[in-house]
């Protein structure tokens, strides 16, 4: 699999929003962000 880089502006509230979560659920905001783009999957 060929990796790709994005670069995405969003508020800081939102940040910090993602920030939280990946220190709750103990994983990256990558890892995060990755696993909310497959389960678009199932909408489309």
């Amino acid at each position: 699999m060929s990796l790709k880089q994005l670069n995405v502006k969003i508020p800081e509230q939102e940040l910090r929003i993602l920030e939280a979560f990946a220190e709750k659920t103990e994983r990256t905001k990558t890892d995060i962000i990755r696993e909310f783009i497959r389960s678009l999957q199932a909408k489309i």
